[in-house]
Parts: structure tokens; sequence; C-alpha cells
């Protein structure tokens, strides 16, 4: 019996949508768009090859190309086009009114944290003149501005700037808080007070699941430790800590549960389900992502009803056509692609896979393992792209925290709920969503600290087609190998032996190699040769700890003489116990800057546990360990021991240092500020080396005419990927580039080793 070919024609319209969107934003409406809009339509006739039915479905697919084309120009046009963008490219001085469109978000600025909010414009006033318009806008204030209530009128001051971002008109600077005019309207009030309900009633729990709770219900993950962020990311729960259709999918689940309980029957289940939709929305807020998941979470629904794949595949479609048109932007949204994947994943590959397994599994066991499996086959390509790596452990972690993340959310929500009239109860309630909580805790933490957890994958055409190329090889041959017994114990057996024995890196560490950038995300983690086998010196030790043992474990590293940590900012201290774990260390030196004071504690910690005090790297003082020669030339012996709280000072504290190795000369730059480079500049006239260690990540805030006097041959720059502060600055880059150096960086480059061999100098990339 043939199996039964699925009705592609929606999914069709979906891909001409995102087709036409896509092409639109990049290059306008135009010809590009129309032809591959046209290549599309040949593709559906070449597949259907039925006369007039594929006549009718390459011209709808081309009005909704078209259509999601002209939504994308006219959306681009107003944006770019309107008098509060005019002002914003004359850098004009304006008070505004408007609407709190989201919640603040508290961001690290260049020199002290800011706050970031949108606001929907309807006035603005310059000198005399006031306009009346509807326009996004985009703020960057104090502090003042995280008690701006979503949904507020507000009016400041301040002066705005061009907008680089695409959706939104300008950016508002200003030194203001926010002048309330008018409070949020009763909805926005009432939503308040549930998340808030949701917070007090985890007041009491340890801090993970105190954040974790709430984030389960309505996607508010603020506080929580980056270093658990890293391992939800490495173990693929990282849809867990975002609003998500699996949210929706329960809260409004378990609505329609107590409706049924209460006798609710027929029509009127729909009503209960569409208004449990619109209060999840207004919950997790009315933004894209969380009407993208409303969307995504309905189709979920949709498809657990009888003919659930059919009509799971075509509510999808729908879905996905009307938000592309709403709001075109989102055919260039990461989170959206996910969604739209994760969804088609479970739709149209977990079936299958699930009846495959059914035949030797228990059926509830079969569809736990087939649902996770499909959505992260589906999107792992994308992920790849994004994160350069790919997840081993991801669908086991999924299958094991699955049980748990059901009755965490539906209490979370019980338990605030509870909490607005009935604080103990719902405190109570709140408390055994949090032991389900730890469990997710656990999975993630030690399935991120298994040895092979993650692989690192390249993140360029070749590799992305070919993890694409096998990703559909797993998926058409997947159903054939797990249906039998054997050969699904032997495929899962061949998992687990992956992720539990540590393959070595072929080629790394390179013979020769004098210096590694570890790869550690967005900070720094450096090592120096010392010449002497499994013998090294750390300079900064990144802001994941375990990333860093993994790169001392993969180099060899047992014993450190020295580790010196440039200045206390967390991306480059939090990393330290994984340098301290399970090696020999000598000393620890620091800056003579104590501050931020968060920072200075980690560090005097995670000494004090290893037996050692934290000493200030002696000014000037060239020492020898080994073949490495170490000489601190920055800051100055006189320069201040206590901060006053900004981050640019403590940057600009950062101990600089150079390093010889083997002939090669490397300038160490911490994140020092221009102020110290122009002064570094002065009192190193002539200065040449042959590796420079970019500051501060390659931060536009460069003196970059010293650091292109250096005449180094290679250009360091340890960075993050997809990173908020926008590092490295393309004008560094290419400034650097200018000279002849050679720019490498760990986002794009993965480990960076410098070589030397006779004399010649070399870096190899990825380890």
């Amino acid at each position: 019996m043939r199996p039964e070919v699925p009705d592609l024609r929606m999914p069709a319209l979906a891909a001409a949508a995102w087709s036409g969107a896509l092409l639109a934003r990049a290059s306008g409406p135009g010809w590009p768009a129309l032809a591959a809009l046209l290549g599309c339509g040949a593709t559906v006739v070449a597949w259907r090859r039925r006369g007039r039915l594929a006549g009718l479905t390459v011209l709808a697919a081309l009005l909704v190309a078209g259509a999601a084309a002209t939504s994308a120009g006219v959306r681009a046009a107003r944006v770019a086009d309107n008098p509060l963008a005019a002002l914003g490219r004359a850098d004009a001085s304006v008070t505004v009114v408007g609407s709190v469109v989201d919640d603040p978000r508290l961001i690290q600025g260049r020199f002290a944290q800011e706050v970031l909010v949108r606001l929907e414009v309807t006035r603005v006033r310059q000198g005399g003149t006031t306009l009346t318009l509807r326009e996004p806008l985009l703020v960057f204030g104090a502090r003042s501005w995280m008690g701006a209530p979503l949904g507020a009128t507000v009016g400041v001051s301040g002066r705005l700037s061009s907008s680089t971002g695409g959706d939104v008109a300008a950016v508002l600077s200003t030194s203001d808080g926010p002048d309330i005019r008018a409070g949020p309207d009763p909805w926005w009030r009432a939503s308040d007070r549930i998340r808030q309900a949701l917070r007090d009633s985890t007041a009491r729990l340890p801090p993970d699941r105190r954040v974790l709770v709430p984030a389960l219900v309505d996607g508010d993950d603020a506080g929580l430790d980056p270093a658990l962020v890293d391992d939800f990311r490495t173990t693929g729960l990282t849809h867990l800590l975002a609003v998500s259709g699996t949210n929706l999918t329960l809260v409004v689940g378990f609505v329609l549960v107590v409706a049924r309980w209460l006798r609710v029957r027929g029509r009127w289940l729909y009503v209960v389900g569409a208004g449990g939709i619109v209060g999840f929305v207004l919950l997790a807020r009315a933004e894209p992502s969380v009407l993208r998941a409303a969307a995504m979470g309905t189709v979920a629904l949709v498809g657990l009803g009888s003919n659930g794949r059919d009509r799971g595949t075509r509510a999808l479609s729908v879905a996905t056509v009307a938000l592309l048109l709403v709001d075109p932007g989102l055919a260039s949204s990461v989170g959206f692609a996910l969604s739209v994947l994760a969804t088609a994943g479970i739709l149209l590959l977990a079936p299958g896979w699930r009846d495959a397994l059914g035949s030797w599994l228990p059926r509830w066991l079969a569809e736990a393992i087939a649902v996770p499996a499909a959505a992260q086959l589906m999107c792992t390509p994308l992920i790849a792209a994004i994160s350069g790596q790919v997840s081993l452990v991801a669908v086991a972690a999924n299958l094991l925290a699955a049980p748990a993340v059901g009755p965490a959310t539906v209490l979370g929500l019980i338990g605030g709920v509870l909490t607005l009239a009935w604080p103990a109860p719902g405190r109570l309630v709140a408390g055994v969503a949090g032991w389900f909580v730890g469990w997710i805790v656990v999975v993630a933490r030690h399935g991120a600290a298994l040895p092979t957890a993650a692989i690192g994958w390249g993140s360029g055409p070749v590799a992305l087609t070919v993890l694409t190329g096998l990703s559909v090889g797993v998926a058409l041959g997947a159903p054939h190998l797990i249906r039998r017994r054997t050969t699904g114990v032997a495929c899962a057996a061949v998992l687990v032996l992956a992720v539990l024995v540590r393959l070595p890196t072929p080629g790394w560490p390179p013979d020769g190699w004098v210096m590694v950038m570890c790869d550690v995300g967005q900070g720094d983690g450096l090592v120096l040769n010392t010449g002497v086998a499994g013998t090294a010196v750390v300079v900064d030790a990144g802001p994941d700890p375990r990333l860093m043992d993994r790169c001392l474990t993969g180099l060899g590293i047992r014993r450190i003489p020295l580790v010196v940590l440039t200045h206390f900012h967390a991306d480059h201290v939090d990393g330290l116990p994984g340098v301290l774990s399970g090696r020999r260390v000598d000393a620890i030196e620091v800056t003579r800057l104590a501050d931020p004071p968060e920072g200075v504690a980690l560090v005097r910690r995670a000494a004090a546990a290893a037996g050692l005090t934290p000493t200030v790297a002696p000014y000037a003082r060239t020492r020898r360990i080994g073949d490495l020669e170490l000489e601190p030339l920055w800051p100055l012996p006189d320069s201040p021991t206590v901060g006053p709280g900004d981050g640019s000072t403590a940057n600009n504290a950062s101990v600089v240092m150079l390093a010889r190795v083997r002939g090669v000369t490397i300038l160490l730059g911490g994140d020092v500020e221009p102020e110290g480079q122009a002064t570094l500049a002065t009192m190193l006239p002539g200065l040449r080396v042959d590796v420079l260690k970019v500051p501060h990540h390659g931060s536009r805030y460069q003196d970059l005419p010293f650091l292109q006097s250096l005449r180094a041959r290679l250009a360091l720059i340890s960075v993050g990927a997809d990173n908020d502060y926008g590092h490295p600055a393309a004008a560094t880059v290419a400034g650097l580039a200018a000279t002849g150096e050679r720019v490498l960086r760990t986002d794009l480059d993965g480990s960076i080793a410098v070589v030397e061999h006779d004399g010649r100098l070399a870096a190899v990339t990825g380890g």
C-alpha cells in the first residue's frame, strides 16, 4: 500500500508569502521578488501536473507572494519616510507623547546600565511646531523608565537619531524619566496584577526556581542566571524560557479541561478556547513574539484533534500567511522561523516516527520521543547557523524535562491566580510548581555538563548545506531505522556513546602553538604556552566556567603558574571556577581597581576555595615563566583602587600586558578604553607587535591610530555570536584590516591558536 501523499498546496502558499516578504525586505518589491515567485510557481506546476488545479495554485501563490511583498514594501516605506524619521536624520531635540507598547528592558550601555523601551508616538513637538502622527519609536533612557507600565501614555524630551533597525522610525536618547500622563487600560492593569502575583507567589523559592516558574507561564525570565541560560541553550531547552506555542497549548488546554469539568460543551468550548488565547496574549504581552506563539499554539491545538496532521498543516500554513501579511518583518525573524519549523516537524515527521517506534515501544513513550526529536531535527540547520553548534542531548533533555513542564506551568498559573485573593495557598501551590521546575534545572545543568553535549559546527554555506542534507537524510531514513527494535536500540546506543565520550579534535591543539584565544562566548579567555608540557598561563576566564574548563582540557593544561584577570567584569572573571577546577594554580593577579564589587567578591570566593589570595599585577616588572615573558604595561601604579561604578572606568583599569613566546610578541589589551590606549601610545612610541588581542571585543571605542601603528600581523577579537553590544564594530574590523592585518574572531572562527614554526607565524581556527 503506497503511503498517502500530503496535500502541499497550502504549504506552497506559505512558502510563497515568506519568499515575497523576505525578498521585498531585502531589495524592495520588484523584479527579484517576481522572479523568485515565478520559480516557486513553476515548482508547483511541475509537482502537480494537473492542469487547471495547478494553474489555480500558481495564481494563488503569486497573489499571496505579491500581497506579502507589497505589505513589506509599504511597511518599510512608512517607517523610513515620515516626519519622525526625518527629525531623527536631523538629530533634532524634541518632546514626544506616546504609549508604551512593551515592557522596559534593562541593558548594559557603554558607561552604565540603560533602559530600552518602545513607544507608539502620537505627538511630537519641535520648537513651536507640533505634529500628530502614529509611528514606532525606540527610547534609551535612565533606570527610572523601568517603572513605565505597559499601555501607559507618557511624555518625554530628548534627542532623536536615525534608526538602523528598520522597524522603528527613530531612536530617542534621554536622561529624563517618563512623564506618565495616563495609566494603562483596564486589561493591561489586570495583566500586570496577575504577573506581579506570579512573582509574589514564588518570592520565597530558590533564585532559579523563583524566575523559572513565571517564565514557564508568561515568558518573564528577567533575572535568570546567565550560566543557566547557557545550559538551557546547550541542551535545547531554550524554548522553555520564552513565550512559545507550548506555553499557550498548556495554559489554554488547562482552561478547556476546566471548562469541560464545568460541563461546557459544543461551540461554547470554542468560545472558551478563544477567550483563553486572548487572555494568554494579554498575560504574556501582545508583542510580535507572543502573537507568533499564540498562532503556533493554536495550530498545535488544532493538530490534537481528529485528522490532526492535515488540519494542523493547513492551519500552520494559514497562520504563517496571515502573520506575514500583518507583520512582514517576521520573514527575517529567527524566532518565527524556529516556531514554524518546530511546528512543521511535529505535524509532518512526528506521526511517522511515533508509529515506527510504536511497533516495539508503548505508544505514550513513542510519542514522547518522536515529538521533540522531530521538532529538533527540523530546527537543527537554523540553530547551527545561529549558534555554530549542534546539540546532541536536546532530544534526551526535552524527553526528560517534558513530564515536568506541564505540571510546572499549570501549577504556576494556579499559584499566581490564587495569590491574588489568598496568598498562603498560592505560595504553597507555586512551591509545588517549583519542585517540578527544579527537575528541569537538574536536566539542563547535568545535560550541559556531559562531555559532548554539543558539537561545534560551522555556520558557513558549505557547512550548513551539508547539515541540511544530513537532516533531510535523517528525516527520510529514521522511520526505517527505528521501526525495528535492533536498529532502533543501535541508533540510541551510538547517540549515547557520542554524548558520553569526548572525541578528540583532529589537529588540536596544533603543534607549535604559542597562544590560544578560547571561544568562551561574549568575553575573554586566553591561554599562553610556557613551553612546559601541560603548563600555561591564563589571562581572563570568560563568562562561563564550563566553556573555559573545556578549552583548557582540550589543550591538555593541568598546571597554571599564573592567572591574570585584567578587570572584574563578569565576562572576564565568572569562568574562574572552571580554570581552578582540577588543576594546580600557583597565583592569581588582578587589576588595582576593585570594581565592580560583585566581580571582586566572586574572584575572592573562588580564590579562597583554592587556597589563594589575589594580588595586584606588578607594573612594568618583566617575569619569565618557561618560554614565556610577561610585562604589565597598564594601569599605572598611581591609578585609583576604588571605582565609581562606571563600567567605562573599570574597562580602562584593565591590565594590559606585553607577552613574548619563542620570538612572538603579543599585546594583550584587556578592555582598555581609548583614553588608556592614547596614553600607552605616548608611553610606548614605535612599539611593534606580531599579535594584537583587540581591546574590548572589537568595540567601536578604540584609539584606532594607535592600534594600527602596532603593525600586528594577526588581530584577534574574542566576541560572542549575536551579542547585544554590536561587537565587533565594522569600523574597527575594517580599520585593522586596512593595514594588512589578518583579523580573526571567535564568533566566526571558534577558538583561535597562534602557531610559530621556524620563525613563521600562522593561525589555526576551529578548536
